[in-house]
């Protein structure tokens, strides 16, 4: 769970969520970091060899899209993936 105040759940119905937080001290060249969590109820070999950024796609597209927030930021694309 997310403490009161540190962030945004979107929680979807196959048991995936999507987490957005706003890191640093203020509000000028802060970062919102978004955090992927994806269920998969029974993986196999291919779910499991598959890099993060692929297996994790569809998950920040939906969670991108819920939330809007290229309308918030006037972004299109991270400045940084990690």
């Amino acid at each position: 769970p997310v403490p009161p105040r540190q962030g945004i759940v979107i929680a979807l119905g196959d048991a995936s969520r999507a987490v957005f937080r706003l890191s640093g001290t203020g509000s000028d060249g802060a970062t919102i970091r978004l955090y992927l969590e994806k269920f998969i109820p029974e993986p196999d070999d291919d779910d499991l060899h598959l890099d993060a950024a692929t297996a994790l796609k569809d998950l920040g597209e939906r969670a991108l899209h819920i939330a809007d927030l290229t309308a918030f930021t006037g972004r299109e694309h991270p400045d940084v993936i990690t």
